[in-house]
């Protein structure tokens, strides 16, 4: 057995349910666990880490001959204490309740800063923003939520695990990959991001967000296959985070998906946010459905199980102003899917109760369907071209403002994803999403 599986077995054997634990505060070198409160909501307070994060400066070797695995690894205590956390179902305390700081990063310096350690990289596939035609009309006073979506690539898989058999090992360096996947981020600008297959939150994403005015959060796969790879830095898992000038957290549910009444590996964060302008609420999901062909089944049972605890979250959060009526909370839900728009999940989300739709319809001609790909990866098994990833928002209480478009097969390039200039095997969307105002409210 992998030691690393050996020791979360015994972890899981030894672990008792634990109460009242806070979240660790020294330094990045610390330990720095995740908690977790399955099926459960709880009111948080909100606030980041003010730290920049040592590790981002690169390393000035050169990349150009073949590059050995870099060590990804952290402390031993980080990863074990996320994975005893991750494997304990019982609802614990709020997790990542760091105090409040003002950011003390300037954006557009880490922008230049990424762009410098990149200069020898060939730029990232140049994406317009597209304006649907059938936009609905936005009041003046009614700015838009900019919303990215994002499956990052877990540095362990990339590097051990998934065979990326056209993508040089040396592309897929951390010191140099986190670089572009930071100046993705920094380059749209989100007030939510949603992201899956972070191995790094500890100590890159956490404290670099935080440092620009984000507040995150983290839950880890309980068996990530992270674990299986030499020299991982712990399990890979979803990661949510609002920009602390524009929201306010109201509360937060991390969710562990079940299937026939069985907890399986896949997970989901839900918090629900209240805009400082405007007071109004939004709930925000973000998940990673299981993978590969012959799963649909469970995937489309995980998906059931998501919704059923999203009904139950965006009825209980109620009107926080006037203005909204007594209809539940909007929703936005990010993630990887894992799935075709043939597949069950996929028609169980667009028929739900919920009202949702898939933002990324509105870039074809018929506002009907989804982009050809989201994901094109080259592996030994052959070449997979496929939708895998949406945004689904509340089509009654939201409207779709502006989408960033799909790369064409050009850009891409004939190598595929991920490559020197693209960090993961998905592609980021983005999308405004604004509130519907009045009589365009259907409850």
């Amino acid at each position: 057995m992998n030691p690393a599986r050996r020791c979360s077995a015994l972890l899981s054997q030894l672990c008792a349910p634990s109460r009242g634990g806070t979240a660790a505060r020294g330094p990045l070198s610390q330990a720095a666990g995740s908690t977790c409160y399955c099926h459960s909501a709880v009111s948080g307070g909100e606030g980041g880490l003010k730290r920049t994060c040592p590790q981002l400066k690169p390393s000035r070797a050169s990349n150009t001959g073949a590059a050995s695995v870099c060590p990804m690894g952290g402390s031993s205590s980080r990863l074990f204490g996320t994975l005893a956390q991750s494997l304990n179902s019982a609802p614990l305390a709020q997790p990542e309740a760091y105090p409040e700081e003002n950011p003390d990063q300037d954006p557009e310096e880490l922008l230049r800063e990424c762009e410098e350690v990149l200069q020898r990289r060939p730029a990232r596939p140049h994406r317009n923003l597209v304006y649907p035609s059938s936009m609905a009309p936005r009041h003046k006073h009614n700015s838009s939520i900019r919303i990215m979506q994002w499956n990052i690539l877990a540095q362990a898989l990339g590097e051990g695990k998934d065979g990326f058999i056209r993508c040089p090992l040396d592309a897929l360096n951390w010191e140099e990959r986190k670089y572009l996947i930071l100046e993705e981020i920094l380059t749209y600008s989100p007030d939510i991001l949603c992201l899956q297959e972070v191995d790094h939150y500890y100590d890159t994403f956490q404290p670099i967000m935080a440092s620009l005015g984000y507040q995150g959060s983290f839950l880890a796969k309980p068996w990530s296959p992270c674990l299986d790879v030499e020299q991982n830095n712990g399990p890979d898992g979803c990661a949510l985070f609002y920009r602390r000038s524009r929201f306010s957290l109201q509360a937060t549910a991390h969710l562990r998906l079940s299937a026939m009444m069985l907890p399986t590996n896949q997970v989901a964060i839900v918090q629900t946010l209240s805009c400082r302008a405007t007071g109004r609420r939004l709930c925000v999901a973000v998940t990673h459905l299981k993978a590969r062909s012959g799963w649909e089944r469970l995937r489309s049972v995980q998906g059931a199980d998501l919704l059923q605890s999203l009904r139950s979250i965006t009825s209980q959060g109620g009107p926080s102003s006037p203005e909204e009526g007594a209809g539940p909370v909007p929703l936005v839900v990010c993630g990887d899917f894992n799935a075709e728009p043939s597949e069950d999940v996929y028609r169980r989300f667009s028929s739900s109760t919920l009202r949702l739709d898939s933002a990324y319809k509105m870039l074809s001609s018929d506002g009907q369907t989804e982009p050809a790909y989201t994901s094109w990866k080259i592996r030994p098994s052959g070449e997979s071209c496929s939708t895998l990833d949406y945004i689904w928002y509340t089509h009654d209480a939201l409207s779709v403002d502006c989408l960033l478009d799909i790369p064409t097969e050009e850009q891409i390039g004939p190598d595929r994803l991920p490559s020197y200039h693209y960090p993961s095997d998905h592609l980021s969307l983005l999308c405004d999403l604004s509130f519907r105002e009045g009589p365009h409210m259907l409850i």
